[in-house]
């Protein structure tokens, strides 16, 4: 199980195919902006003004540093292993086949959870145009899931605020169906959405700042820098909102056809990084000083969760119907309460058009993964299965689907975000790990791009990785081991025995021409 599978081996792949190098530093940049500005922003805002009040805009900065040394050490493996598998592929190649069943499993969690959070989004912005904009009173438990705590632990569920969440449903479900018939997304498309995205939260920015009282930004972090218990706070919220970031991979990914990758790339990850981090900034002050963004508390003037049963109930309550923390459409809510209803709702429709393209990357993400060890003997082939008409993996696209569909319809945003950021923030740490592990390991190695500063970046990465999954919600916290458990029951049961590698099997997966293309990085 500890058995490694040589880079060499990975890297035979990668160089039948020539990748040309043609993205400059203002390319890059750009990559960047585009897959970061996106779901998080849109979506997040009000969870993460629920944890930290106007202080989010803290959290914003913690959240994009923490990306920013992660992201360095990612360029790294990803210049020199330019392959499918992401971080499961890294892993494997340094650290052996159980660490990267670990990493590949955790990344399963992370995508599968971020296509259901995306849903939930969306859910929440054609909600608010049928209900604002249409005037049709949807039915209230047919629009949220129930809210969730941990009896032990045993997860207990509160239908008071609703049952299942159909609109997170049939997007799910439509998505999956348009991945299993084969239809993808163009580069021309994807630069519309991305414009259009950018496009609308400027006009946010510019109608809102204006109209900032500072009275709406005091008190500035009311649940602290921690808060009162895990999760809550300024350092809460910024684990909850790095969900809104790791688009970064499109440039780290990007680094094999990148000219003059060592100093370019880090100007892409950093530029973008940089710019979408003041366009966040600048999007949660407009909206915390439009019209405030202090916490909700609970029927004892507690702090409570977002997406509590506690948290439901505050927001049920007349007084704070229309306080930003409880508003699932959070940027068209504020647009519409400092009086610009339509704008709202444009944005509104902005966000309607963009998110199933994210829903569609997740989804086909997880697939790859899947792909990748699969054709690594460590889960069965037969997951893979192409369909003799449409040519896409139609067995693991379906149940793919059906699981986004299930999570989606049961949780709020929040939480399925804090789930997704803690298989994230494992797979980052252990890509920091690697990185150092294989710069003793193989230090002459050809390194196209190269951490700079190595002992002192990879390790500020790993430690903020490992601080941001210690600040997730306890909930979140324990999905991961119980997730890795299962996960190590089926690679003991199965994977361990079927390895190609612990067979002495070589294969280049790339060859296949049944395998669908590497997927665009995450717009999130």
């Amino acid at each position: 199980m500890w058995r490694v599978k040589s880079l060499d081996a990975i890297l035979a792949t990668a160089e039948k195919k020539s990748l040309h190098r043609s993205l400059g530093p203002i390319q890059l940049t750009l990559l960047g902006i585009g897959a970061i500005i996106g779901t998080g922003i849109f979506v997040l805002t009000a969870s993460a003004a629920q944890k930290a009040g106007p202080g989010m805009m803290i959290s914003f900065v913690i959240a994009g540093a923490v990306c920013a040394v992660a992201a360095l050490c990612y360029s790294e493996l990803a210049s020199m292993a330019p392959v499918s598998g992401s971080a499961y592929t890294y892993t494997y190649a340094v650290m052996g086949e159980l660490l990267a069943w670990t990493v590949g499993w955790a990344l399963i969690l992370e995508y599968a959870v971020a296509a259901s959070a995306v849903s939930v989004g969306w859910s929440g912005y054609v909600l608010g145009l049928i209900e604002q904009g249409l005037g049709f009173d949807f039915p209230d438990l047919l629009s949220a899931g129930p809210t969730w705590s941990m009896n032990g632990f045993i997860p207990t569920p509160d239908f008071s605020a609703g049952i299942v969440n159909i609109p997170a449903i049939v997007v799910a479900l439509l998505v999956t169906a348009l991945l299993m018939v084969g239809t993808t997304e163009s580069a021309r498309v994807n630069a519309i959405l991305v414009a259009i995205k950018v496009v609308a939260l400027t006009v946010f920015i510019v109608i809102t700042l204006p109209v900032i009282k500072s009275a709406n930004l005091s008190p500035f972090a009311p649940n602290g820098l921690f808060g009162q218990y895990s999760g809550m706070g300024i350092v809460g919220a910024a684990a909850s909102i790095f969900f809104a970031y790791v688009g970064f991979d499109a440039v780290s990914t990007a680094a094999e056809e990148t000219k003059n990758p060592q100093r370019n790339v880090p100007i892409g990850l950093i530029g973008s990084l940089a710019i979408c981090t003041v366009f966040y900034l600048l999007v949660a002050l407009g909206a915390a000083g439009a019209i405030g963004a202090q916490p909700v508390l609970g029927a004892a003037g507690e702090a409570v969760q977002p997406g509590s049963p506690a948290f439901v109930a505050a927001c049920a309550l007349p007084a704070n119907a229309e306080m930003l923390v409880c508003s699932n459409e959070a940027l068209a809510h504020v647009l519409r309460v400092v009086g610009h209803p339509q704008i709202g709702n444009a944005l509104g429709t902005a966000a309607l058009l963009a998110l199933p393209s994210v829903i569609l990357m997740m989804i086909f993400g997880q697939t790859r993964i899947f792909f990748v060890m699969a054709r690594d003997g460590l889960l069965p082939e037969g997951l893979t299965k192409i369909h003799p008409k449409w040519k896409t993996p139609y067995i693991v696209t379906a149940a793919t689907g059906i699981a986004v569909a299930i999570a989606g319809a049961l949780f709020p945003v929040g939480q399925l975000a804090d789930i997704s950021n803690s298989g994230t923030l494992f797979a980052f740490f252990m890509v920091s790990i690697a990185v150092l592990v294989l710069r003793v390991k193989d230090p002459n190695r050809r390194r196209p791009f190269r951490t700079p500063l190595i002992w002192v970046f990879a390790p500020l990465s790993a430690f903020g990785c490992a601080f941001l999954f210690w600040n997730l919600p306890h909930d979140a916290k324990m999905v991961l081991p119980i997730w890795g458990g299962i996960g190590l029951l089926i690679y003991f049961a199965y994977g361990y025995r079927k390895s190609h590698l612990g067979r002495g099997v070589v294969e280049v997966h790339e060859a296949d021409g049944d395998v669908p293309p590497p997927p665009v990085p995450p717009i999130r």
